[in-house]
């Protein structure tokens, strides 16, 4: 089954992006390595959670936080390779950071449900080598960033 059939099957929807006028990218592609900057998780540019955890934001909203990172991720990798995310032959790296609370020591389980659903759509391809930070803030006061490294195969 494909990448694209399992969001589907899953009942996920990818974002849709234009690249944004700004002295960055939200990725570059080099002879095949994509790599994708840090996503929030956000919809039309607005925080869907804002908090540290697990004062503010649960672990269990912190994951959904995360898996929203993930779609936004997924839906830059769709933009560089055509809508075609069959091309990703690999998953490289997910790099994850969560906004904690002093003491709060389970960054990587919130991170688990970005790995997890990596996973589940790109099945054996998307095994990863990965890291979870716990930091003192993130952007816009979201509880959870998470970037990403690909290989993609040639293609249009």
């Amino acid at each position: 089954m494909s990448a694209s059939d399992r969001i589907r099957e899953a009942g996920l929807v990818l974002p849709a992006f234009t690249l944004p006028s700004a002295p960055f990218l939200p990725y570059t592609l080099h002879q095949g390595l994509l790599t994708v900057s840090g996503q929030l998780p956000v919809r039309d540019g607005k925080p869907l959670f804002v908090g540290k955890v697990p004062t503010v934001i649960s672990a269990e909203q912190a994951q959904e936080a995360a898996r929203i990172c993930v779609l936004n991720i997924l839906g830059w990798v769709s933009h560089a390779s055509n809508g075609d995310l069959d091309r990703v032959e690999r998953v490289l790296r997910l790099g994850g950071f969560v906004a904690t609370a002093e003491g709060y020591i389970e960054a990587p389980q919130i991170i688990n449900a970005a790995s997890t659903l990596i996973t589940d759509i790109f099945g054996d391809k998307g095994s990863h080598a990965r890291i979870a930070i716990g930091v003192a803030s993130l952007p816009f006061g979201v509880p959870v960033e998470v970037e990403a490294t690909f290989i993609l195969k040639a293609g249009n």
